[in-house]
């Protein structure tokens, strides 16, 4: 293990802790500024995310975005390979994708434009600390070679750590989203 490694794993064994404590503090309505923001992309492409653990909760603003245009989730389809996503609608049929993630039953990949991401740790320059397998960082970067791609991180403010061991595969965030606030980066 390296250095660089250890490192990572002890900044997400923090970003864990800090995020089951604001989880368990959960009260209603922290995707409110997530709503706002999507509602000025209103028919872009964007893909959300079904909560696992304790992560931040983006389903009711997706919910919102799908009545406007296309809205999907990540699937992992292997380990080393960037995530598609395939079209979500409320209500729809889910089954069990891995690491626990619901996914819909039938597959309708898409390219979205916006992604809301979700996180173990995040900084002020828009860092994004995540579990480690890479899927954000690889997928991030090929969409962002064929056009302009918003990496939008959803987190509670509690999840924001200083100093985060970033390397240089590690994609940026565009925005930040928590349950108090909206951070823009420039790139």
């Amino acid at each position: 293990m390296t250095d660089l490694t250890a490192i990572k794993a002890q900044a997400r064994k923090a970003g864990f802790a800090r995020r089951k404590e604001a989880h368990g503090m959960h009260k209603p309505g922290v995707a409110g500024h997530l709503s706002e923001v999507l509602a000025g992309y209103r028919g872009v492409p964007l893909s959300g995310y079904m909560p696992i653990r304790t992560e931040i909760d983006p389903v009711a603003a997706m919910a919102e975005a799908a009545a406007h245009g296309p809205v999907g989730v990540p699937v992992i389809m292997s380990a080393g390979q960037p995530l598609k996503f395939s079209r979500w609608q409320p209500e729809a049929p889910l089954r069990d994708g891995p690491f626990g993630a619901k996914v819909p039953e039938v597959d309708d990949f898409f390219d979205p434009e916006i992604l809301i991401v979700p996180l173990v740790a995040f900084d002020a320059q828009g860092g994004r600390l995540g579990y480690g397998g890479g899927f954000y960082d690889r997928t991030l970067e090929g969409l962002r070679a064929k056009r302009p791609t918003l990496a939008i991180g959803f987190a509670f403010d509690a999840q924001e750590a200083q100093d985060l061991p970033l390397e240089p595969t590690d994609q940026p965030l565009d925005m930040l989203i928590t349950e108090s606030r909206v951070l823009q980066f420039q790139r």
